[in-house]
């Protein structure tokens, strides 16, 4: 089956604590005012995007029935892989936010990824049910593009290298990094440099012994840049504890991150390393997640916090639109 033109994205760093969810809620609504349609996929067990975006009872309710008939989260579509009892099942997803859809997560997602270990050898034994499990996920989120029409789709991965996010990753045609200003974040950059290298460089070889027609993952994540955030400013400026952090981020995502995948191919860095700067909106960001909202629609902060905050994510939302030309 062709792949739908939807350009697919992970905002992804595999060092917990960097306010990913939050982030993908808020440039997913920032998008969707501008006119644009977004599939949210929760491939994270922990589940942390739909405990944001659905109520406490509802996401109950879906974790409850998510092995039965009635099934709809993403590990529903995913079962049937897992038993070997048949392809995945396609599932409408939820409307959560103004041109915004959401495919639950679960946290029998661990089962799933687990079954991806196995298969990712089994590519390497040429068995085609190894190459089918490893597209399995890639194939559902083309269908659901081709169904229902979305612009973009976007991977809520969870903060590892495992299995899942090796072939969320190597179908993502980008990836964003967000970064938070400490020594941490500056760290697991040069991890996450060596880790992509290792996947694509893995999967060319893979795609080299997979028999001929079936469907495989593209295996060329583009970077579309970082973003450094939830850093706090002093006056208009980053205040100095923070204000030290910046330039060693974008000098080690240089090193760690851009030098590395230039060597594969240079055009895994097609724009300016730096997406955008989303400084700490203190109660803004913590209502946002609280209430399952962006943060300028919330409930918290004054009228003029909540419109700054509306124009950092808009002017973000409209730089990802250009940067994949969509």
């Amino acid at each position: 089956m062709p792949r739908f033109a939807a350009p697919r994205i992970a905002i992804f760093n595999h060092k917990g604590g960097v306010g990913k969810t939050t982030l993908t809620v808020n440039i997913a609504a920032a998008l969707g005012e501008l006119g644009k349609t977004v599939l949210l996929v929760d491939s994270d067990p922990q589940c942390n995007l739909t405990a944001c975006l659905v109520e406490e009872e509802v996401v109950d309710d879906l974790l409850q029935k998510s092995d039965t008939e009635e099934g709809t989260t993403l590990w529903s579509s995913m079962k049937p892989i897992v038993d070997a009892t048949g392809a995945y099942t396609i599932h409408k997803p939820y409307e959560r936010l103004k041109n915004v859809e959401l495919v639950p997560g679960d946290l029998q997602l661990s089962a799933f990824e687990q079954e991806l270990g196995d298969a990712w050898s089994e590519c390497y034994q040429r068995k085609p049910r190894g190459f089918r499990a490893t597209s399995a996920l890639s194939s559902l989120v083309n269908d659901l593009v081709g169904l229902w029409g979305y612009d973009f789709v976007f991977y809520d991965a969870g903060p590892n290298i495992g299995p899942l996010n090796r072939v969320i990753l190597l179908d993502c045609d980008y990836f964003i990094v967000p970064a938070a200003c400490d020594l941490f974040s500056i760290r697991a950059l040069k991890t996450l440099g060596k880790t992509l290298k290792t996947w694509i460089r893995d999967w060319n070889t893979l795609v080299d012994l997979a028999p001929d027609n079936l469907d495989l993952l593209p295996g060329h994540p583009a970077f579309l840049g970082y973003i450094p955030q939830r850093f706090k400013v002093y006056g208009s400026a980053p205040a100095s504890s923070y204000a030290k952090y910046l330039p060693k981020i974008e000098q080690h995502v240089q090193s760690d991150l851009v030098n590395v995948l230039k060597k594969i191919d240079p055009k895994l860095v097609p724009y300016p390393t730096e997406l955008a700067s989303i400084k700490d909106f203190g109660s803004l960001s913590a209502a946002s997640q609280r209430e399952g909202q962006p943060m300028w629609t919330t409930s918290a902060g004054t009228p003029a916090q909540r419109e700054e905050v509306r124009s950092v994510f808009l002017e973000a939302a409209q730089r990802i639109i250009d940067r994949t030309a969509v």
